[in-house]
């Protein structure tokens, strides 16, 4: 249901072609992780980046902080798209079992 698919690229890309070529568990450690499993996590679009450590990966990984926002953003939107549209499909489940029963009595 949640998305962190736009962060998880802008991470992994920003990471991968930085001048020091940081390696997952070289980042984490930069952000004050004990391993890589943080950045790897964020790049497979498990996890979010937490919002106290968004200006320092701004600063290590040199990313604007709009393109920053604009990635979180876009996850946001996909978010909630996604929890409308399961509720949407929810009610319509439960109204078309509401009819259903209903024409049977």
């Amino acid at each position: 249901m949640r998305c962190f698919e736009n962060i998880a690229k802008l991470i992994r890309t920003k990471r991968i072609n930085h001048p020091k070529g940081y390696s997952q568990s070289e980042l984490s450690h930069l952000l004050g992780y004990k391993n890589g499993q943080f950045i790897s996590n964020v790049e497979r679009a498990l996890c979010n980046i937490p919002l106290k450590m968004l200006t320092r990966v701004s600063e290590v990984l040199d990313i604007d902080p709009a393109e920053l926002k604009a990635a979180i953003l876009k996850d946001h939107e996909r978010t909630l798209d996604n929890y409308l549209e399961k509720g949407r499909a929810q009610a319509a489940q439960t109204s078309e079992v509401q009819e259903s029963s209903a024409a049977l009595m």
